[in-house]
């Protein structure tokens, strides 16, 4: 099996609040890049979206450009910028801490099916 896409066609594209998302999904790979704007935070971006008081995606994450604090829910904290790659599990918020997009590569497969999704 042989399957190649690329982002210059995403098979879709989420906008919300203060970013996007451009998602290819592949047979055993979903991937996602996504654009999150200085003042982005998830829990006023996305949680009115997600229902949810805490992102529950589990995240594998390369920052390509920009800065991002997360904070899980039992209080653990971690700043990520380029070059870092991130795992995070389910029960975060996160928020872009420099005046310049954060660009995020997001190889979790359920990320890209679900997330920021509103149907």
């Amino acid at each position: 099996m042989l399957e190649v896409k690329t982002l210059d066609k995403p098979d879709e594209r989420r906008d919300f609040p203060r970013g996007h998302l451009e998602a290819v999904h592949l047979q055993g790979l979903d991937f996602a890049v996504a654009t999150f704007e200085p003042g982005w935070r998830w829990s006023e971006s996305v949680a009115p979206i997600a229902g949810t008081e805490s992102c529950q995606i589990h995240h594998n994450g390369y920052i390509a450009r920009g800065r991002m604090r997360i904070r899980m829910d039992d209080g653990a904290e971690s700043e990520v910028g380029p070059g870092d790659v991130f795992v995070c599990s389910p029960g975060h918020d996160a928020w872009v801490v420099s005046d310049e997009q954060c660009v995020v590569y997001d190889f979790a497969g359920p990320m890209a099916q679900t997330y920021a999704k509103t149907e």
